[in-house]
């Protein structure tokens, strides 16, 4: 490696800053919070050092002597010469030095950082590639939550009971694995600092707690994987064991941990896998079995996603849980099909329904459904469409009322189909659109040949004679 990381200790030290500017203001930025004694040496100083009560400002040319008895010396200025000399004079003295843009004048050079104190990480390029290395920084910067400080000192103050506590190393990690990986670790990023230290202690004292385990009812969005939450992704990281539905797209999938065991529990029309009372009952089964569980649905859990039923049984048998929320796949396909749910000139209001018509029977509030200012929106409809189609309109709905039908919307494969709900049955009978599919009802879908924007757009002429492309096509 051509630099060895060191994390120095600069408090109460003296750094000196040759150089007043815009670059000085940035490195004298990062020092400051190391509680070190800046001194700034230019013969311009921006206003803006001068009023930072970390520095000492002197407006002058920089002289040899200013480098004795300082811990680092910062060079930023456009004064070639004069930053080569500040390099040679410093390395002679035993002095870190960085010369900001120079890598061979410099023997320490600035990482980019990741600050969740005492957590810090350093990440360089070793003077290379810092663009790059600002990459790499901003995306730990997304999947590191920001009270992760407050979750490591939580941890500090109970280091020295937890070891008294267990006198084998493996059990001390097996602890600590648990406490920040789990429950108390939730409280802490959410703010909850007193219940995240009832739960640690809770959890150090109680062997039955440390055995149990947890399950996450996570949202897994409607399959494009750059939708999950970051909080989603961090769960699925860190779980032992899968319990998945058909909604979950392979991509998203593809983001799971490696080597959790995966439970297929997918449900399509008149083909499940498990009962729901089976399936609620696995979750229990494997949490008790020490397991982090992860429930992951497609969707959000709370909209038709029976995510209340199963934390219902959960909550009964004392299972610590946690709900993650998805984007629903109304929203998710709309915007991806370039239809706006609510618009001030078609529609003040919107409404989720399922189209999942139990028993072939058609018992829905169609009467409520039919206001020509709210828009629509069908989940599980596809084999009801003509039904549907033939109630809206039976209760009032004008038969040319604009509808689409979105097919794996979100995804490379996604289709929208695009018809009145006088030619839709006709379309869906001709095209045969396969689940799982989403259905939008109202005038806000006439601007979806404006707004389409996720692949070529579709369109269809007045005789329904629907044609349907998606990204790939």
């Amino acid at each position: 490696m051509d630099y060895f990381p060191l994390f120095h200790r600069f408090a109460d030290q003296q750094i000196v800053v040759v150089g007043g500017g815009t670059i000085a203001l940035r490195k004298i930025t990062l020092l400051e919070k190391s509680g070190a004694r800046i001194r700034v040496i230019a013969p311009d100083i921006l206003a803006a050092l001068k009023n930072r009560a970390s520095c000492e400002c002197i407006e002058r040319e920089f002289i040899d002597r200013d480098i004795q008895d300082c811990s680092l010396v910062v060079v930023a200025t456009n004064n070639g010469v004069l930053n080569s000399h500040i390099s040679v004079l410093a390395r002679a003295q035993g002095l870190l030095v960085n010369v900001v843009d120079s890598p061979s004048l410099c023997n320490v050079i600035f990482p980019s950082i990741v600050d969740r104190n005492p957590l810090v990480i350093a990440i360089t390029s070793s003077g290379q590639a810092p663009v790059l290395a600002r990459s790499v920084r901003a995306k730990l910067e997304s999947t590191i939550p920001a009270s992760y400080g407050q979750l490591a000192a939580l941890a500090a103050r109970f280091r020295a009971e937890v070891k008294a506590t267990f006198s084998r190393s493996a059990d001390r990690l097996s602890f600590w694995e648990k406490i920040l990986n789990g429950v108390t670790a939730e409280h802490v990023y959410a703010g909850r600092m007193a219940q995240a230290e009832q739960s640690l202690v809770a959890t150090l004292h109680n062997p039955e707690l440390r055995k149990r385990g947890e399950v996450y009812l996570v949202g897994a969005g409607p399959g494009d994987p750059d939708l999950l939450t970051f909080k989603a992704l961090r769960l699925m990281q860190q779980a032992d064991v899968v319990v998945y539905d058909a909604l979950v797209s392979d991509a998203v999938m593809e983001l799971v941990r490696r080597d959790a065991e995966r439970i297929y529990v997918g449900k399509r029309r008149a083909q499940h896998t498990l009962a729901q009372g089976d399936i609620n009952q696995l979750l229990v089964d494997q949490a008790l079995l020490g397991n982090r569980v992860l429930r992951l649905k497609g969707g959000d859990p709370f909209i038709f996603g029976r995510g209340g039923e199963e934390i219902d049984l959960l909550a009964e048998q004392g299972i610590a849980f946690q709900v993650v929320p998805g984007i629903t796949a109304a929203s998710g396909c709309a915007a991806y099909a370039g239809i706006p749910l609510t618009h001030r000139d078609f529609a003040q209001s919107v409404r989720f329904v399922t189209g999942h018509l139990k028993d072939g029977s058609a018992n829905l509030p169609w009467a409520e459904l039919v206001s020509t200012s709210q828009t629509l929106v069908f989940y599980m409809g596809l084999s009801g469409i003509g039904t549907i189609c033939q109630k809206l309109v039976e209760h009032g709905r004008d038969p040319h009322t604009p509808i689409a039908l979105i097919q794996k919307g979100t995804t490379p494969e996604q289709r929208v189909f695009i018809g009145t709900l006088a030619t839709m049955p006709g379309i869906v009978e001709r095209e045969k659109p396969r689940a799982p599919t989403l259905t939008i009802v109202g005038e806000v879908v006439s601007l979806h040949d404006k707004l389409s924007w996720f692949g070529p757009s579709t369109s269809n002429d007045a005789h329904g004679q629907s044609t349907a492309q998606g990204p790939g096509d």
